[in-house]
């Protein structure tokens, strides 16, 4: 059973960059077909599809967020993580990393950006 554990600082200042990385134990992140994604859910919205990354390493984004997300991987520590540059106020939310197709998500974890 595939979980996922999302980790980082809960507290960014604006305009800095947020780091959050996600340890994946139950299953390798270069299983053949794998998808991780970050999903973030803002105060009172929706959920929002940030970026993901498949087996090989491949990252590809949502548009809106394309120019300021950055995802990467670590295979030997079973790990990807995602970096949100230029972050402002309107960036706070839970952040999930999450597994696509076996539909299982990490806890989430809040995030604020705040002076």
């Amino acid at each position: 059973q595939v979980q996922l554990q999302e980790s980082g600082p809960g507290l960014v200042k604006p305009s800095q960059t947020l780091s959050l990385t996600c340890a994946v134990s139950g299953g390798s992140i270069t299983s053949n077909d794998a998808y991780y994604s970050w999903i973030r859910q803002p105060p009172e919205k929706g959920l929002e599809w940030m970026g993901g990354i498949n087996y090989s390493g491949f990252a590809s984004y949502n548009p809106s967020l394309e120019s300021r997300t950055s995802i990467s991987r670590d295979t030997s520590q079973n790990q990807f993580t995602l970096q949100l540059s230029s972050v402002t106020p309107e960036d706070t939310g839970v952040y999930y990393c999450v597994r696509d197709g076996l539909d299982a998500w990490g806890q989430g974890t809040q995030v604020t950006v705040s002076s």
